[in-house]
């Protein structure tokens, strides 16, 4: 079972390593207008985004554990 861990961890730690440095945009060719660097679309603000996630996220666990209360009350 050791032996199987142990694979397993050198397994994700070198698939882990080798996908590091994969880049999902190309980079821009020269003579590009866009001269900051950001991709073609332009550069979208990713902090507020993940706030909207996040607060939606907790939304829905305060509602699930909500539900969950109200049903054990109910079987009581």
């Amino acid at each position: 079972m050791k032996r199987k861990k142990i694979a397993i961890a050198t397994i994700m730690i070198m698939t882990f390593s080798i996908c590091t440095n994969l880049n999902a945009q190309p980079p821009n060719p020269p003579g590009d207008p866009v001269a900051s660097g950001d991709p073609v679309g332009g550069g979208a603000p990713l902090g507020s985004g993940v706030f909207i996630l996040l607060a939606l996220g907790a939304a829905y666990g305060g509602k699930k554990i909500y539900e969950l209360r109200k049903e054990r009350l109910e079987e009581y």
